[in-house]
């Protein structure tokens, strides 16, 4: 099979856009049509498909970074698209993600000393009640001592979250040194996109899981950088949490 000239590839790139509504990343695009056609370069790929927005306006749109979609998919279409791709993946529990995403926190991005789940622990306040929380505190074989850190995460299974699941973590961040959101990773392309890039400039951490609560496979995007919280609210936070439950504050804060 002959290798395809230039028009060739930008036809068929966008054939791909549309046939993908959801969008579909740079990346993902020139991999689909090298393996359709892998006698031709990847650069040549490259080099005819990176302006499609700019050269097929009414076709192609890119609404983030890397990302193409068709022209006329409003955001209703793509929400619906990817409602009935995701009815595929089985739904998990959020509940269940709790506990495992606590201990990836502490054992696997050893970002805490310890972390525990309080989501459901009745705080009765929504922008101030983490799902998970941990604390990164010095230990008795450390011998340089340092203040304890808050690190606190929100998480969300429901793909079509990120803006409620953006604006809890950014709220943690009054008691928090640091803060994380956890979305499952049947967000969509889009979603995703704007998300990762509202939490670099925000400095709120991102992590994404498989909807499979035996097996979440966390995946960090974006690691949350450290701010000094406001004392007033960490005590506020602290007593809070004194007052619902005096065993977690303890093995948190003990």
């Amino acid at each position: 099979m002959a290798k395809l000239n230039r028009e060739e590839i930008r036809d068929l790139a966008r054939q791909f856009v549309k046939e993908n509504p959801g969008g579909i990343r740079y990346s993902d695009l020139l991999s689909r049509i090298h393996e359709q056609h892998p006698e031709t370069p990847p650069n040549s790929i490259a080099g005819a498909a990176w302006d499609l927005a700019s050269r097929f306006p009414t076709e192609v749109a890119k609404p983030s970074r890397g990302l193409f979609i068709p022209a006329n998919a409003h955001d209703g279409e793509i929400q619906s698209q990817h409602t009935e791709d995701s009815k595929v993946v089985s739904r998990v529990r959020e509940e269940e993600i709790y506990a495992p995403f606590a201990d990836w926190l502490k054992n696997e991005l050893d970002e805490a000393t310890v972390a525990v789940p309080i989501g459901g622990s009745g705080f009765r306040e929504k922008w101030g009640t983490p799902d998970v929380v941990g604390v990164y505190k010095p230990l008795a074989s450390h011998r340089i001592k340092f203040d304890l850190e808050i690190i606190a995460a929100e998480i969300k299974s429901d793909p079509q979250a990120p803006v409620v699941a953006f604006g809890q973590a950014a709220a943690y961040r009054l008691f928090a040194a640091k803060s994380y959101i956890v979305m499952s990773s049947e967000l969509s392309e889009r979603d995703y996109a704007r998300l990762e890039a509202l939490c670099m400039l925000f400095g709120i951490g991102l992590v994404l899981f498989d909807p499979n609560p035996t097996d979440p496979g966390f995946t960090i995007r974006v690691r949350a950088q450290r701010f000094s919280p406001d004392m007033f609210f960490v005590n506020e936070f602290a007593d809070r949490l004194h007052q619902v439950d005096p065993s977690i504050f303890n093995k948190l804060f003990g």
